[in-house]
């Protein structure tokens, strides 16, 4: 409902627009350019100044994307049926430009989705080589579709932007560009921090969904503040601010995109265009043969925050859930380990797997946990055995800890993870003794805490 609502609302917007404003072709300016598009897909870095005026265009990264690695995402794997409910013959009907203009025209959008030669090369990327791949996207916008209008909802930006993904990921949360941007949206490691995304040796939140659509939106919002205008602000996302300032002012100071197009680094020339085509394709794909894959409802899933250290291992063993599954859940941990003890860190699970995960309590924490957790909360340093100096010091120290903790006492140190029935047990000890030996209530221990056993 609230989906029909907000498409309602957008079509009132255009249709009091004033048709001005609203073009339905648009020509590019290619003075002092090749007349020749060439989509060439070498690397280059954004923002690069050689050949400003060329007309070459890369390939945006989600358009890169080979059906085989769609495919094995864990999501698709699961609950996508590839060949779907209808038969794509694999005929692409040919259209006249007129057809595409007055389809662009009747997307239910607030960018404006011009036609020109550029969206069309794009559109036939997309209804050919690319409708094997477009049917697993179909497919998969299923489980992301709702988290991103979500996302964009929060921060009143148009829907249809729900589209950049198709273009940047392929709607592939693992993947990665050259030039090391990660996940749905594509963040570089300087904006994801900067939008709130904890990126670490343990942790990317870049290939989280949620919390990625959410600093995407307003990374966009911002874009939008910055020029007051939606093309610009897309074009910005990909390249960065700092390189369309410099295409408007080569430009003449014009701020209509397909002005300064020509000035605009090579993958930007070509983001704007692919975004329109992802818009036309996700919207006419039955008009092209093209078959979107049948999507299952995936599992209900519940969310725990975890203070303490976890290892995959823990979890598979005694919750009910492959390795594969709960690293699809959880994508944003880069390791086995789940890091709760630096800080809360979210755990989700399937509904079934989340009862398990509540029954088992503190036995998860201490299942193979000297195995598991081989980070040394406190190490000794080895003494050389030969200068007689070292051994009087050493038989000093080992007399005194002796005195200290008592004759015929022994101590242990507390490891992360620990619990005390683990400790009692590694000790040949019980729980009960362990409370009397050192005053302690209830299961209170932490860390590097030394308690006697003995």
């Amino acid at each position: 409902m609230k989906k029909n609502f907000v498409i309602l609302f957008a079509s009132l917007v255009l249709a009091l627009m004033p048709w001005t404003t609203i073009r339905a072709q648009v020509e590019i300016d290619d003075e002092d350019t090749e007349e020749t598009l060439d989509f060439d897909d070498e690397d280059e870095e954004e923002g690069d100044d050689d050949d400003v005026t060329s007309t070459e265009i890369d390939i945006p990264v989600g358009m890169e994307a080979e059906m085989d690695s769609l495919l094995s995402e864990w999501n698709n794997k699961t609950y996508l049926i590839p060949e779907g409910d209808c038969t794509d013959t694999g005929i692409n009907p040919d259209f006249d430009r007129e057809t595409y203009i007055h389809r662009l025209q009747r997307l239910p959008n607030v960018i404006e989705m011009p036609y020109n030669d550029v969206v069309r090369h794009f559109i036939d990327q997309y209804t050919g080589r690319l409708r094997r791949s477009v049917s697993i996207i179909l497919g998969a916008s299923n489980f992301y579709t709702p988290i991103f209008e979500e996302a964009l909802e929060a921060y009143q930006l148009p829907l249809e932007l729900k589209y950049l993904p198709v273009i940047e990921s392929a709607l592939n949360p693992e993947a990665v560009s050259r030039a090391g941007a990660v996940g749905l949206w594509q963040f570089m490691i300087t904006t994801a921090k900067q939008y709130g995304l904890e990126v670490t040796s343990l942790i990317d939140e870049r290939r989280d969904p949620i919390k990625s659509s959410y600093a995407a939106a307003h990374y966009l919002k911002d874009l939008y503040d910055i020029f007051g205008d939606w093309t610009l602000a897309i074009a910005s996302y990909n390249c960065g601010p700092g390189n369309v300032r410099k295409a408007i002012s080569r430009a003449g100071g014009s701020k209509d995109y397909w002005q300064i197009y020509p000035y605009l680094p090579r993958e930007t020339r070509g983001y704007v265009p692919a975004f329109i085509a992802a818009n036309y394709i996700m919207t006419y794909y039955c008009e092209h043969n093209i078959c979107p894959a049948s999507a299952q409802l995936p599992a209900a899933t519940d969310t725990v925050m975890i203070d303490r250290n976890l290892h995959v291992d823990q979890i598979v063993a005694l919750c009910n859930i492959s390795a594969e599954a709960l690293k699809a859940l959880n994508p944003q941990y880069r390791t086995a380990l789940i890091p709760g003890f630096s800080h809360p860190c979210s755990l989700r699970l399937p509904n079934t797997s989340m009862n398990a995960f509540i029954e088992w309590g503190d036995s998860i924490y201490a299942y193979r946990a000297t195995e598991l957790m081989t980070s040394r909360a406190e190490i000794e340093i080895a003494e050389a055995q030969a200068a007689p100096a070292t051994t009087k010091i050493s038989t000093r120290r080992s007399r005194t800890r002796s005195r200290s903790t008592g004759r015929g006492s022994r101590s242990a140190t507390v490891r992360r993870g620990d619990t005390l029935s683990a400790i009692a047990k590694r000790n040949g000890t019980t729980v009960a003794k362990l409370r009397k030996l050192n005053g302690i209530r209830g299961n209170n221990i932490k860390a590097g805490q030394k308690i006697r056993v003995k």
